[in-house]
C-alpha cells in the first residue's frame, strides 16, 4: 500500500490518503493535548505506544465480534484503517465517577456506577464537545435512531470485553469514549482506543494510568501508558 497526501491533521493524529480509495493511514504523533488544545506538548514515544496499544485493543474487539476500522499496522507509528463516513457523535460509558461527571454533578470521584452510565456528546471542539441526547442527534441529522441504538449496543459490548481485559491486568476501566462511522452502510468502530481516550486506574492503589497524568501534571505519562500495555499483553517491541 502506498501512502499519499495528508487528508487531515488533528491534535494528536494525522490521516493520509492511500492508493486504495477505501483505505487510509492513521499516523499517531507524539503530540499531546488537553483542555481542547489549550495545552500542547510533545512526549517522546507516545505515537508508537498509542499506535501499538490501539492495534492490540482493536484486534481484541474484532475477535469479540465488534466491527472496527482497523486493518493492520503500517509502521511503528501508523496503521491502515478503513475509510469511514464518520458520525459526529461520541459515545461515553462511565463505570466509575470521574472527570467531567464529578464536576457537573458534584458527586464524589471514585463512586462505582451500577449500572454504568451512557452519554452522548457532539464532536465539536469549537463548542467544547457539548453533551447531547438522542432527540438532538436525530433532529439535527447527526445520526438516525437505528444508528444510535447500534452504537449504544456496541459501546456496551466494548465495555464487557475491555473491563475484563483490564481487570486481568489489575486495572479499573473507569470510563472511555468511542467514535463510530459507516463503512458500506455498516456501523463500525473508528478513531482509536488508547489511554488518551479513556481513564484507567490501578485496581489496588487507584493511581491514575491514563491521560489524566498529563492533564493534572502528575508526570510519567508515557511510562504509565507502557505499564498498562505490558499488564494486558501489548508488545511494544
Amino acid at each position: 500500500m502506498e501512502k499519499r497526501q495528508q487528508l487531515y491533521a488533528g491534535k494528536a493524529k494525522s490521516v493520509y490518503h492511500t492508493d486504495d480509495p477505501q483505505r487510509m493511514i492513521l499516523h499517531f504523533r507524539d503530540d499531546t493535548s488537553a483542555f481542547d488544545g489549550e495545552r500542547m506538548e510533545s512526549l517522546a514515544r507516545k505515537g508508537m505506544v498509542n499506535n501499538k496499544f490501539n492495534a492490540f485493543i482493536m484486534r481484541k474487539l474484532e475477535a469479540a465480534g465488534i466491527p472496527t476500522h482497523f486493518d493492520g499496522l503500517f509502521s511503528d507509528t501508523e496503521c491502515v484503517v478503513k475509510k469511514l463516513e464518520m458520525i459526529p457523535v461520541e459515545c461515553v460509558v462511565r463505570n466509575i465517577a470521574a472527570g467531567s461527571l464529578v464536576r457537573r454533578l458534584g458527586v464524589e470521584e471514585g463512586i462505582e456506577l451500577n449500572p454504568p452510565t451512557f452519554e452522548l456528546f457532539l464532536k465539536n471542539d469549537a463548542q467544547h464537545d457539548p453533551m447531547i441526547n438522542e432527540s438532538l442527534a436525530e433532529s439535527f441529522g447527526w445520526a438516525t435512531p437505528e444508528q444510535l441504538a447500534e452504537m449504544k449496543a456496541l459501546t456496551f459490548k466494548v465495555n464487557d470485553v475491555l473491563k475484563a481485559l483490564f481487570a486481568d491486568g489489575g486495572l479499573l476501566l473507569v470510563d472511555y469514549k468511542l467514535e463510530f462511522g459507516l463503512f458500506h452502510g455498516q456501523i463500525v468502530l473508528g478513531d482509536e482506543f488508547s489511554p488518551d481516550g479513556c481513564r484507567l486506574w490501578d485496581a489496588n492503589t487507584r493511581d491514575k494510568m491514563d491521560k489524566d497524568r498529563f492533564r493534572q501534571g502528575l508526570g510519567g505519562v508515557i511510562e504509565a501508558y507502557e505499564e498498562v500495555g505490558r499488564r494486558i499483553g501489548v508488545d511494544f517491541g
